[in-house]
């Protein structure tokens, strides 16, 4: 079944503009999201979501109340909720492989669903801008295409990307919304940005760089967060990356490198050094091959219960 909004399937025949000038309420909940100040979400309670990673869980988590994600420039961040089981997830897509991670979200999502038929699935959509190679505009097509060809009606209910989370300032055009949070006891989507991005930011920043897949980060079942195993080989020319100035990072580094947020740079560099200290991670990270473990503790914070070395 397809993708639906107020009931009725979405024509993905009409450019992005057309589906909003078609329903114009998802026009007026993205400038409702865009005008709410943006939250600074503390460590305490939440699981953070870096890029290629998402996490389900339902209301019934006492270790987790928070998912949060940020730093998405032209990527995009998907919440996706079933509302008779409050089974939510959240991710971090970038475009390297829509319809699989998409049908892969959907099936997390609906292995904590009820099968009494209560409670629809419900998708928010959040992110990109109207960047100069329209990489925002070709994901935002790619993830309507990918929900419309699920087996599941999915409700299109928050739609603010690209070209409805865009801001220009001196003709250089940024994204309004560059990171959100859902509390999932609540269901509350709000921007926001997370002082703490761990734990084993560099690790799982590290697979990412080296091509890593949609990865689960999260068993909600046991409440804890799996780090790994993870597995790449030496990063190529990474002594030529770390002489390189910062403009040169940016340049080649970013896929919009006039909208990225200040730290970047400073985060491919300890990214990068990561990478040059671990060029063998079997050797140094996993050599038992099992995955480092992270539960919280009472203060709400992530604490290791189970690892190789690091």
């Amino acid at each position: 079944m397809p993708l639906l909004i107020n009931g009725e399937r979405i024509d993905l025949t009409r450019l992005t503009g057309g589906v909003i000038r078609a329903h114009p309420h998802l026009e007026e909940k993205a400038k409702l999201l865009r005008s709410q100040p943006t939250q600074i979400v503390e460590p305490k309670g939440l699981l953070y979501v870096q890029q290629r990673e998402f996490a389900v869980t339902t209301p019934n988590d006492g270790s987790v109340s928070i998912l949060g994600s940020d730093d998405a420039t032209t990527c995009h961040l998907i919440v996706l909720r079933h509302t008779g089981s409050g089974a939510t997830c959240l991710t971090h897509c970038d475009g390297s492989d829509t319809e699989a991670e998409v049908s892969l979200i959907m099936s997390s999502v609906k292995s904590f669903s009820n099968t009494t038929g209560y409670g629809r699935l419900e998708v928010h959509l959040v992110g990109g801008f109207n960047d100069d190679r329209q990489l925002s505009q070709k994901l935002t097509n790619q993830l309507l295409r990918a929900f419309d060809l699920q087996p599941d009606d999915v409700h299109l209910v928050t739609f603010c990307v690209t070209e409805l989370n865009d801001r220009e300032e001196k003709d250089i055009h940024f994204p309004i919304i560059y990171g959100i949070a859902v509390n999932v006891k609540t269901a509350e989507i709000f921007p926001a940005t997370f002082p703490e991005k761990g734990p084993d930011e560099d690790l799982r920043s590290a697979h990412v760089l080296t091509g890593a897949r949609l990865t689960n980060i999260y068993d909600a079942k046991t409440e804890q967060l799996h780090i790994g195993p993870y597995f790449w080989r030496p990063f190529p020319h990474v002594d030529f990356w770390l002489d390189q100035d910062d403009q040169q990072i940016l340049q080649n580094l970013s896929t919009s490198p006039l909208a990225e947020p200040p730290h970047f740079v400073s985060h491919i560099r300890s990214t990068l050094t990561f990478l040059k200290e671990h060029p063998f991670p079997s050797h140094s990270l996993f050599p038992d091959r099992k995955p480092r473990i992270y539960k919280k503790n009472e203060e709400g914070l992530w604490e290791l219960v189970c690892s190789d070395k690091i």
